[in-house]
């Protein structure tokens, strides 16, 4: 979703130790082994449903981007399970793309590495101006008080998907806006044979995200306002049992999605296996899987009590996909010229509605093109119930923390053992104790 200085090494040392199938960093086609000014290497995030649709999006956008300038822009997309650990060896190696997109919640980790351009104002300037872009978006792009590391390019905001024959087969007229009323109607599901709720229990991402937001609906963070990780608290410890009950106890979520990667979700509620879907902006991928559009209905995704809010009602993350460049690039130019060229209001009305996501800039998110009702809830969900994750140097080692913390009790909830509060205090210490020693 993202030359190696000291802040670096624990991220470094984390991620590979975690994923040794990490490749490296693109080192014979990397920014940094000296491209030619007409050349780019761009490495973009996989976002579709799977990366044969990326290239069918970007493909043409790419070839009308060297029509206007003349450079050449070679594409790799890349996995989310690969993403992060090839940028970490990248700014390790020196040898990474000249233009990347990383997970909006990284950027202040990769900030730490300082191996990606800073996003002074006068940077921002080449680009059109900060001003271009809205404050939430902006608000995920690194550590306050620092030039950015990144500059917006897709806002995303989690919903509810549910299948509306699923739901009037099971006599439901709303969709849950509790995980009390999600439970219920998860009985009324399973009794016509049809499974509840799709998760990705194997998708380090996918459960950080999730457990962020259970996190802030029991009043809870996993850093103190210093930046110290703070993940054995009494709300971050229910907020994680809750969300793994949903299978473990609630039998919401089937347990064999506790090896499922990404999309694997997507697809089951696509296929009409499952009722409701926890996603971020899924409208299009849906759409290329072969599901119509009147065929599910989008909604909050539910709270504790109550409605969609601040404080304790957060209910998502604020998603999405930022644009940064690798500071060793030898086409600082030409890398600064595509990321114009990408958050063009043009461009972004076009990436956007291909990826059913929401614009971070101003003038593209006013297009009547994102007025649709979908966008509806998931553009007053960025306004008004949405938070950013905590924007601090090791968020992306909480993320392979905390994330495989998760992983791992929803294995023990597949096999059948019961998800004790001690059971999960005890993976959350072993996962505050990866962090790197502050």
């Amino acid at each position: 979703m993202r030359s190696i200085r000291a802040a670096a090494v624990g991220a470094v040392t984390l991620s590979l130790a975690l994923a040794a199938t990490a490749c490296g960093g693109g080192s014979s086609t990397g920014g940094g082994s000296g491209d030619s000014p007409k050349t780019l290497t761009y490495w973009a995030s996989n976002q579709g449903a799977s990366i044969a649709v990326d290239k069918k999006v970007l493909a043409p956008e790419l070839a009308k981007f060297q029509k206007q300038t003349g450079i050449k822009v070679r594409l790799e997309v890349v996995p989310w399970s690969d993403l992060l650990n090839r940028i970490l060896t990248a700014t390790t190696s020196g040898q990474g793309p000249d233009v990347l997109n990383i997970g909006n919640t990284w950027s202040a980790s990769l900030q730490a590495t300082g191996g990606l351009l800073p996003w002074s104002d006068a940077q921002f300037a080449k680009i059109g101006g900060k001003d271009r872009f809205v404050d939430s978006a902006l608000g995920s792009t690194g550590v306050t008080g620092k030039d950015p590391a990144a500059v917006p390019l897709y806002s995303m905001a989690y919903a509810l998907y549910y299948n509306k024959q699923i739901f009037a087969d099971a006599g439901i007229s709303k969709p849950p806006a509790t995980w009390d009323e999600l439970v219920a109607d998860g009985k009324k599901i399973k009794a016509k044979g049809k499974q509840v709720l799709g998760a990705e229990g194997s998708n380090l991402s996918e459960n950080i995200h999730h457990v962020f937001v259970f996190a802030k609906q029991h009043g809870a963070d996993f850093f103190t306002a210093d930046g110290k990780a703070n993940f054995t608290s009494d709300g971050a410890v229910a907020a994680i049992k809750q969300y793994v009950d949903l299978m473990a106890k609630d039998k919401a979520i089937p347990t064999g999605n506790a090896e499922y990667a990404q999309n694997q979700s997507v697809s089951d509620f696509a296929k009409g296996k499952t009722a409701m879907l926890l996603w971020q902006s899924a409208s299009a991928n849906l759409t290329s899987q072969g599901m119509s559009d009147d065929a599910y209905g989008i909604a909050p995704v539910p709270v504790r009590s109550g409605t969609p809010g601040t404080g304790t009602q957060i209910n998502s993350m604020v998603a999405g996909i930022n644009l940064a460049i690798f500071k060793d690039t030898h086409n600082a130019d030409g890398a600064t010229k595509f990321v114009k060229f990408m958050t063009s209001d043009a461009e972004q009305k076009i990436l956007n509605t291909a990826y059913s996501s929401i614009p971070p800039v101003k003038a593209a998110q006013e297009d009547t093109a994102f007025n649709t009702p979908a966008n509806a809830v998931l553009k007053n969900t960025l306004a008004t119930s949405a938070a950013a994750l905590p924007q601090v140097a090791d968020e992306s080692q909480f993320e392979t923390a905390v994330g495989t913390a998760v992983k791992e009790l929803f294995a023990d909830a597949a096999a059948g053992r019961t998800i004790t509060t001690a059971a999960v205090k005890a993976k959350l210490e072993k996962a505050q104790q990866q962090m790197p020693a502050k």
